[in-house]
């Protein structure tokens, strides 16, 4: 009986103890009301989900400010994703009105304010994806919960238009293009003139996100558009100079859409286009062979960012001057590209069957095409350098990981790295490598056991999701979560991400011109996980020694 009393006035004390709420919130577009979590004694996160930062878009516009509305917006459940094509690529789903965005804030006994900003974009391959990201079972992989929690920052993640809807271009002013980054720009000046009726502080924003999220960050920085709206960014596993992340032959591709839904190719193409039915629109996707050795599945990235002059008023690589005060911290997983890599050459990822040489080969001869013989030699010779004369089939699988990681991301990476550092004026850069081992690889699982970080594997962490569904998950899952929302959350907070309200493992010393250090990121991190270069000879290898071949001119495979 006693101990029922005593638990009684427990609950009842934690009932009083309660943390605080924001209540109803003014914005400009009209009063909205979230839901607020009690998390534990005198802590709580209010979250408003779908919140409107945009007209409903016109077709291949820019997007209007939303008209507003009356009442108070009751912002309890995600908005629709943008319309887009399922996996398969067999139906749509998604909706035209989808430019909204979700808001976590957290609290303790009183109302926060002046609180650190962080804005997430998605990744998809600007092709799919939302701002609340995959479900398992009312289990957003996108819900800031864990991260506003623990850091004490606001973060919000945004809604914005992909595929034909959001990249389709001319390569002139007729259809510009880059809909999808007006969409997230727009996002962010909404943050930038809204979020202090939510705690946060305006002059403090930090834009984080991966993949396409990543690039999207790294064009949002490069952007004029942007000048004084950003203070921080992050990029993970993307960034603008990928090649995947700018097409450079948008026409073709127009051209290939309107045929597919019985436009014309004149000049009348624009004008048929924009009076084609959305759902229509979306499903036709130019279709491109399966990835294979030859014909890499990077190749058929045919929807990206393009140099429209206004947004990107030059190619990315001589932008850089726009994020001279912006802090910059940015990195890779050290096998991102083993993904991408096991769909080109299927054996790779299989554990019973052999990679011929041949096959990583040429692959390597599809990323270096337009150096002909002279460049695959080059390139060969380096990626083979420390094979001796029998290499085993764990070395050919993981050289030809190495490429394809290389190619896509680590060396991009690295290359907006240098380039940030060189550019900076107040800003500051830091640069990691994630390495924590694949859930994925082992005995009795899908991948190799030598398998490190894929690509998308950061985002369980940063997210929290060790926490969030610990039975998923070991110890060493959870060290690495925090020590990555404590690296994150700081940097928003400071713009060094060693200060701020979290302890981190270890010292991360800020990248330079002159000292190129980086640190390696896993859940057993002590004073070695600190480095000079990443890469060191694949990097000079993919922007120096191969650049300064001759190109040979490269007959179109159609």
């Amino acid at each position: 009986m006693e101990k029922l009393k005593i638990l009684f006035a427990v609950v009842l004390s934690l009932g009083t103890a309660s943390a605080a709420s924001l209540g109803v919130v003014q914005t400009e577009g009209g009063s909205v009301q979230g839901q607020n979590i009690p998390l534990c004694l005198s802590r709580s996160v209010d979250v408003f989900k779908g919140i409107p930062f945009a007209a409903k878009p016109g077709k291949f516009e820019k997007p209007k400010p939303h008209p507003g509305w009356d009442g108070v917006l009751k912002a309890t459940k995600f908005a629709k994703r943008c319309l887009q094509m399922n996996m398969r690529q067999t139906s749509s789903f998604g909706s035209e009105d989808c430019l909204h965005l979700n808001i976590w804030v957290p609290h303790g006994q009183h109302v926060s304010s002046d609180l650190p900003v962080m804005i997430w974009f998605y990744g998809g391959a600007f092709m799919s994806g939302g701002s609340m990201g995959p479900n398992f079972l009312n289990n957003y992989l996108y819900s800031g919960q864990e991260i506003a929690d623990k850091g004490s920052v606001i973060v919000v993640t945004v809604g914005y238009r992909v595929g034909t809807l959001g990249f389709l271009s001319t390569g002139d002013s007729r259809l510009p293009g880059n809909y999808g980054l007006w969409d997230q720009h727009t996002a962010i000046a909404w943050v930038h003139r809204n979020i202090r009726s939510f705690g946060g502080d305006p002059d403090n924003i930090t834009i984080f996100g991966e993949s396409a999220g990543g690039a999207s960050v790294s064009f949002q920085t490069l952007s004029p558009h942007n000048k004084g709206l950003i203070k921080r960014a992050i990029t993970q596993s993307g960034v603008a100079l990928c090649p995947w992340a700018l097409y450079k032959n948008p026409q073709q591709v127009a051209e290939e859409v309107a045929v597919k839904v019985g436009c014309p190719t004149d000049d009348r193409m624009v004008a048929c286009l924009k009076s084609t039915d959305a759902v229509t629109l979306t499903m036709a996707v130019p279709s491109r062979p399966q990835g294979s050795p030859d014909h890499p599945g990077v190749e058929n990235m045919l929807l990206s960012a393009v140099v429209d002059g206004d947004f990107l008023p030059d190619q990315p690589a001589n932008l850089f001057h726009n994020a001279a005060d912006i802090d910059y911290l940015a990195g890779v997983n050290d096998m991102d590209g083993h993904v991408f890599t096991s769909m080109d050459i299927p054996s790779l990822g299989n554990k019973n069957e052999e990679t011929p040489v041949e096959d990583v080969k040429r692959l390597l001869a599809a990323y270096t095409k337009e150096k002909g013989q002279a460049g695959l030699e080059i390139a060969f010779a380096e990626y083979s350098s420390d094979w001796g004369s029998a290499p085993s089939q764990n070395t050919i699988k993981r050289t030809a990981v190495d490429i394809g990681t290389d190619y896509m991301f680590l060396v991009p990476a690295q290359t907006t790295i240098y380039l940030h550092a060189a550019n900076a004026r107040s800003g500051r850069t830091y640069s990691y490598l994630l390495s924590e081992p694949s859930l994925l690889a082992g005995p009795g699982k899908p991948y190799h056991d030598w398998v490190g970080a894929d690509h998308a594997d950061d985002l369980q962490y940063v997210f929290g999701k060790p926490f969030t569904t610990p039975k998923a998950y070991g110890d060493r899952h959870r060290d690495l979560s925090g020590y990555l929302i404590a690296y994150w959350t700081n940097f928003a907070r400071t713009g060094d991400p060693n200060t701020g309200n979290l302890k981190v493992p270890v010292t991360w010393p800020e990248f330079t011109s002159i000292q190129h250090q980086f640190v390696d990121l896993n859940a057993k991190m002590n004073e070695s996980s600190i480095g000079q270069e990443i890469r060191p000879q694949f990097v000079r290898l993919w922007t120096s020694t191969l650049p300064s071949l001759p190109s040979h001119a490269v007959a179109d495979a159609q």
